[in-house]
């Protein structure tokens, strides 16, 4: 993954608990943002006004946050779930169950950057976070355009930049670490997805950053959130930030005790995600 993107999560692995992980983040996700997933859903319900889709794409659909969430909105739909890792789509499956939607979901594997599957026309393509893990994206966009019917939609979410949960003071180590441990990784600039979507011949309806701030009460998953989460930024640090720091994240992340994420009383969620939506002419 380039620098330029480093502040998304990583893309999924190749290995089993690469996948396990990311299940989990992608589980915890939706759990901790319901709240965000409703507003954007209810937002793409307007814009769709009297046509609402009857058939959705999922494009690296994980663990399945967003296909649930429109299966709940769009009582009529189906789903098209297209995701590379045999795992999430096994984690989807058994999730769709559990919900009793699973008539509504079709599941296929597919690597989007190879030979795009059989596909038949969709009303609504949704691709959350998964755009920028493309090799292509104008590629991808073309292969979109070509899926979706006239007049369509695409809806494309990207993170502006990774959540933010610790207070500035931790009561440990000196204050600012989680600023520090961002201008480490220095995500540059957040992703744009116009200019893709207006070369691949879609028409721009709307962009709109939604901002997520969370605070108490939270969700229960919110701590192991916030666990996993500065976990997967820990394995990215080391050289990147001194040694003080480090130790001071290390107990954030691994205490059992009070000053541990998983037991704090002080986090919030703080993070702003753009949305993308354009027709097909």
């Amino acid at each position: 993954m380039t620098n330029q993107h480093s502040h998304h999560h990583q893309h999924h692995s190749a290995t089993g608990a690469g996948d396990d992980a990311m299940a989990e983040i992608l589980d915890l996700d939706a759990e901790v943002l319901h709240t965000y997933l409703s507003d954007v859903t209810a937002w793409l319900e307007e814009l769709a006004g009297d046509q609402p889709p009857r058939w959705i794409l999922d494009l690296g659909s994980g663990t399945g946050t967003g296909t649930f969430a429109l299966l709940e909105r769009f009582g009529e739909a189906n789903v098209t779930v297209l995701d590379i890792s045999p795992q999430m789509l096994h984690h989807l499956r058994n999730k769709a169950c559990a919900l009793g939607v699973d008539e509504r979901v079709h599941a296929v594997q597919a690597d989007l950057d190879a030979a795009w599957p059989a596909l038949d026309t969709v009303d609504l393509v949704w691709a959350a976070l998964s755009l920028h893990h493309m090799a292509d994206p104008d590629h991808i966009l073309a292969e979109v355009f070509n899926v979706l019917r006239p007049g369509g939609l695409v809806a494309i979410s990207e993170m502006d930049f990774f959540p933010r949960f610790l207070p500035d003071e931790v009561g440990l180590g000196r204050p600012g670490l989680e600023a520090r441990i961002h201008a480490a990784l220095n995500g540059g600039p957040a992703y744009d997805v116009s200019a893709h979507l207006s070369r691949a011949g879609f028409t721009l309806e709307a962009k709109r950053p939604f901002v997520i701030d969370l605070r108490r009460p939270l969700p229960a998953a919110t701590g192991r959130y916030a666990q996993v989460s500065l976990r997967g930024l820990r394995g990215r640090l080391d050289g990147l930030m001194n040694a003080d720091d480090l130790a001071t994240l290390d107990i954030l992340i691994d205490s059992d005790g009070s000053d541990g994420v998983l037991r704090r009383d002080d986090l919030t969620v703080r993070t702003t995600r753009t949305l993308w939506v354009a027709k097909r002419p």
